[in-house]
């Protein structure tokens, strides 16, 4: 895995463990070489530094629990949710690739190619909406939607279920996360939805410069900071805003807006809410981890984070719908440069996830 942790998940727990130190250790200037993701009294406790606790989006009806969590990690990594067996969550979001897939436009069964770039789980528990245009209220509902999509894992919610119902091993799983044996679709989508809120990022360079380090980050991603939060020069944080560096709100920067077709792929969130001002307007992305998680934007059309500058720095690309905080930027290339610096200093320490054996 392309992260800084190297610790050990306990799979009951969920807790990440690092190395131990003497009893009264003085304060590292190096991170420690784990994260601490814990479960208490239904939700997340012990993010790492940056992390807020009590912005976590956890809804009432699913509160999390260990045995929950536990299931969710088996069917995120199961294929027998996709109607072929080749597919699961896990493949389009991958560990090891940013928990995203590194693709352009992920694939699913049958070597079928979607239109759009899957974005990163980490950090979603402290979000609401899903997908890049919003279209699923929730984690829970987010789950269930690729599985019943025909390009994805082209399953019927039916057939999944009934897949699911095949494997002897799912029942005392499902038992111990909702107090007895049955499969519904509901259940698979919290499960899912839980273990998707235990996958964070934080204790990133930025994180511990901000904290007090001021070694922690080089010159360059220094530079690149005053420049992020400068809403004359960059005016990255008025939208990559709060401690998840996301304002969990729907801009259109002109990405595919010059296509004849624009309305097939890249309606954005006009799709959901049919309001015109909403055209081509696609979810603001964390940009935490954001350097192992390319390509980026809706549609993977910009390879590099270099690549990514250099379209906010023209303003965006010409649309009759663009947002109007998009404005022509007046960088120096050391400034762009020193911008990717800084977000290259947001890759911290993710929650680290052995992938489970298949359940027999």
């Amino acid at each position: 895995m392309r992260t800084a942790l190297h610790g050990i998940v306990a799979v009951g727990a969920f807790t990440i463990v690092g190395c131990t130190s003497e009893r009264t250790p003085a304060p590292p200037k190096t991170p420690p070489e784990a994260v601490s993701v814990k479960i208490s009294d239904g939700t997340v406790t012990g993010l790492p530094l940056g992390l807020d606790e009590y912005l976590a989006k956890i809804p009432a009806d699913n509160p999390l629990t260990e045995a929950k969590v536990t299931l969710g990690k088996h069917l995120y990594f199961d294929t027998r949710l996709s109607k072929d067996g080749t597919v699961s969550c896990a493949t389009c979001h991958a560990p090891e690739k940013g928990w995203s897939d590194g693709r352009k436009s992920s694939k699913g069964i049958g070597g079928q190619v979607g239109d759009k770039n899957a974005p990163t789980v980490i950090n979603r528990v402290f979000s609401e909406a899903q997908f890049w245009d919003g279209r699923a209220a929730s984690l829970e509902e987010q789950a269930l939607g690729p599985v019943q999509n025909p390009i994805e894992m082209g399953h019927t919610l039916e057939g999944m279920l009934s897949s699911l119902s095949l494997v002897p091993g799912y029942k005392p799983l499902f038992s111990a996360a909702f107090g007895d044996e049955k499969i519904t679709g509901e259940r698979v989508g919290q499960a899912i939805a839980s273990f998707e809120r235990t996958i964070v990022s934080g204790n990133s360079p930025f994180d511990r410069y901000e904290a007090g380090d001021k070694t922690a980050m080089s010159e360059s991603a220094i530079r690149g900071l005053a420049i992020f939060k400068d809403n004359q020069r960059g005016r990255c944080s008025i939208c990559h805003a709060g401690s998840n560096l996301t304002d969990e709100k729907y801009h259109n920067v002109g990405v595919g807006m010059d296509q004849k077709d624009w309305e097939k792929s890249h309606a954005g969130r006009y799709a959901v809410t049919k309001n015109e001002k909403e055209k081509g307007a696609f979810k603001t992305p964390t940009l935490r981890q954001v350097a192992e998680s390319g390509p980026y934007m809706h549609d993977g059309s910009e390879t590099t984070l270099a690549e990514v500058v250099e379209l906010y720095a023209k303003g965006g690309n010409p649309s009759p719908h663009l947002d109007p905080e998009m404005k022509k930027l007046d960088l120096t290339e050391q400034d762009k440069k020193d911008l990717v610096e800084f977000m290259k200093a947001l890759t911290g320490q993710v929650t680290a996830v052995t992938i489970p054996t298949p359940v027999q």
